[in-house]
């Protein structure tokens, strides 16, 4: 089954929230994208609930900058705060990644159609997706393009290993996992010339309870489903 796909993401800004600075509502990003927000990504090229996507590889290609700027967040309440997010500037990566058939959906086995969603895929990919490519969050905005993973130089080609300690690695969705609670899930982020390569969700073995959640049903023909296939039609 083809279900493998290589893309450039790149923009000016991003900003991939270390959790911990959330709690003083100053923000400060981790200094490489977290398999969630690459997972994020992913879902506005292409997503349905019959497919799960995995990230296989992210390629650090220029060089980790951040800049320091004033926002005006939003409060509970109404009116605005004063605050300074601390961004990562001028980012661009190789993304590798594939889909697996969303095996905790049952209900959705006749949409298993082999090479019916990779070339829906491959279709969004060269019109820069589906939705709106965020950076880690809605001020960021991203761009992505099909691209061969491996392809031209990277600012860290040369550099051997380097750590970035315990980070963010993802949610466990109850729709992924059976489950009706919402987990966050670590990993021990290590890029080797200018590649990490990330655990599947599985392999994760740090993971904390958020708040219980349920799944929400799908159907074909029905819901979300019915007004994706009118936009395949098309």
């Amino acid at each position: 089954m083809k279900n493998s796909i290589s893309f450039k993401l790149w923009g000016r800004y991003a900003l991939f929230t270390d959790p911990i600075t959330k709690v003083g509502g100053e923000k400060c990003t981790y200094h490489v994208p977290t398999y969630e927000a690459i997972k994020g990504v992913l879902k506005s090229i292409y997503w349905k609930p019959t497919i799960v996507w995995h990230v296989d590889r992210v390629r650090v290609m220029n060089p980790i900058r951040t800049q320091a700027k004033g926002v005006k967040p939003l409060i509970w309440g109404g009116g605005n705060s004063l605050a300074i997010y601390t961004f990562l500037h001028d980012v661009e990566y190789q993304i590798e990644a594939h889909f697996e058939w969303n095996e905790h959906r049952p209900e959705l086995a006749q949409d298993r159609i082999d090479g019916k969603h990779f070339n829906i895929v491959q279709r969004m990919l060269e019109k820069g997706g589906r939705q709106d490519i965020f950076l880690g969050t809605r001020d960021c905005q991203g761009y992505v393009e099909p691209c061969e993973f491996g392809s031209g130089e990277s600012a860290y080609d040369s550099t051997d290993e380097l750590g970035f300690g315990m980070m963010f690695h993802g949610f466990d969705y109850p729709d992924e996992s059976s489950s009706k609670e919402l987990h966050s899930r670590f990993w021990r982020a290590v890029m080797k010339t200018g590649i990490l390569e990330f655990p599947r969700p599985e392999a994760c073995d740090i993971r904390r309870f958020v708040r219980p959640m349920d799944v929400k049903a799908f159907g074909i023909g029905t819901n979300l489903l019915s007004v994706l296939d009118e936009e395949e039609a098309l």
